[in-house]
């Protein structure tokens, strides 16, 4: 149940913008477009909030390397993350706060908790939060905190009372950017920020946190110990992690070689394609990304529009009752979207075993599998369009006049009965990853 009826607010860890978004980051965003458009799907009134973390140690190091600003740095870099994000056809967030623009927020917060006896200046300047003021810190990660303390392997530093205590805010650095607070010039650290600003937007307790899975601990323990410490109020009612993105099976990292930015990888697949490979893990499972999982992902993909193809329906037009059942069923099975996948291509199938397209039952067919799918955020292309489309690094393609020249040669070959020049033409076509397929209305083409 939301905390109010009709209404569901969700508020999720963003970018930090000090670089081009990664695969990684794609799984944040499609996975919580997917749930927030399901929801409003299932008639609830959603206030989606994104936060954009721009200003960190990363950004600094980062402005400092380029030579620039560092709002040069991260407005440059937030543009880019919004390119990605309408790529891969995500809906914007209703909100998406700066954490530059919610220092006093922030301020108020820590000051709060300082004088709640949660909080404390180190002896130089840095501000930190008391983990053992706090009981049940680590009940989200399933943390003891006696066994992080006693595993904690970190320098001893005077300034703070417990190794476990973390920064709120940071005194002033020569050359950093900072803000006047009651414990002098400084800035804020990481978790707090999250805190101030998913208050501040939607209130000190509100339905849905979410984020990586590499987030739970420690940046989600300590926003719900800082958030609930600081209000005496629940923090959020449920927590949602999407799991790790590997690479071939590996951890994805920039150290060895195995990671790819969201515009690499839109140069070799369609922005569909990589949107239905990620739903088509769950949410909460490892994703695996490597070229064949994503040319699987466009085969499948493929087949779906194929069954689509040279039929046109009302998309206003609502699916029967049972299918719709089904998809919901998938879907409220905690958004169970391979689940939901696997519905569409049942749909499918069965479109593609009905040898009249014009009828009632096609026609039904095909206004679920659009319907589902919007829902989805897929099947959003024109069939003829999606199968025909060229990626953008392969300017080696043919293109489609070229494409209907071949085709062309071939149905007069054909008609001349010089089978064999026909065939060899659609040797050729295939070779080039063009498949054909012949119908009483002409010769289909799509890309492989």
């Amino acid at each position: 149940m939301s905390i109010k009826p009709g209404k569901v607010s969700m508020y999720v860890c963003g970018m930090t913008v000090y670089d081009f978004c990664h695969i990684g980051h794609a799984r944040v965003m499609v996975i919580f477009d997917m749930i927030a458009r399901y929801l409003r799907y299932s008639g609830f009134e959603v206030a989606y909030v994104r936060n954009i973390t721009d200003i960190d140690d990363k950004i600094i190091a980062r402005a400092n390397e380029n030579n620039e600003t560092i709002s040069e740095l991260t407005n440059r870099f937030i543009v880019a993350m919004h390119e990605d994000s309408d790529a891969l056809g995500n809906i914007s967030p209703n909100l998406e706060p700066k954490a530059t623009l919610h220092i006093p927020e922030i301020i108020e917060m820590i000051k709060t908790l300082v004088d709640k006896k949660h909080a404390y200046a180190g002896s130089n300047n840095d501000v930190y939060f008391d983990v053992s003021s706090f009981e049940r810190y680590g009940r989200l990660s399933g943390k003891n905190i006696e066994d992080l303390r006693s595993g904690e392997r970190v320098e001893i530093q005077q300034e703070k009372d417990d190794p476990l205590d973390f920064v709120l805010w940071k005194a002033a650095k020569p050359d950093e950017p900072s803000w006047p607070s009651p414990w002098g010039k400084g800035r804020p650290g990481w978790h707090i920020e999250c805190s101030a600003m998913s208050t501040y937007c939607l209130g000190n307790h509100f339905d849905i946190h979410g984020g990586g899975q590499d987030l739970q601990f420690p940046h989600h323990e300590n926003e719900i110990a800082q958030s609930v410490c600081s209000t005496d109020e629940k923090f959020a009612n449920f927590w949602m992690h999407n799991g790790f993105v590997k690479v071939d099976e590996e951890k994805m990292s920039k150290s060895t070689g195995n990671f790819f930015t969201v515009r690499e990888v839109l140069q070799k697949f369609q922005p569909e394609v990589i949107r239905f490979f990620i739903l088509s893990s769950h949410y909460r499972s490892p994703l695996n990304y490597s070229i064949n999982n994503l040319e699987e992902a466009k085969s499948a993909l493929n087949g779906l529009y194929i069954a689509l193809r040279d039929i046109f329906v009302d998309t206003s037009s609502v699916p029967l009752k049972e299918h719709k059942d089904k998809f919901n069923a998938c879907m409220d099975d905690d958004f169970n979207t391979p689940k939901a996948i696997s519905l569409l291509h049942e749909l499918a199938r069965d479109l593609n075993k009905n040898t009249n397209k014009t009828s009632k039952e096609a026609i039904e067919l095909v206004v679920s599998l659009r319907f589902f799918g919007a829902i989805l955020g897929l099947l959003q292309d024109e069939p003829q369009k999606f199968l025909q489309a060229k990626p953008d690094s392969s300017n080696n393609c043919l293109d489609e006049v070229s494409i209907q020249d071949l085709i062309d040669q071939r149905v007069a070959a054909k008609s001349a009965k010089n089978y064999t020049e026909a065939d060899h033409i659609r040797d050729h076509l295939q070779t080039l990853g063009i498949s054909l397929e012949d119908t009483p209305q002409g010769t289909n083409w799509r890309r492989n």
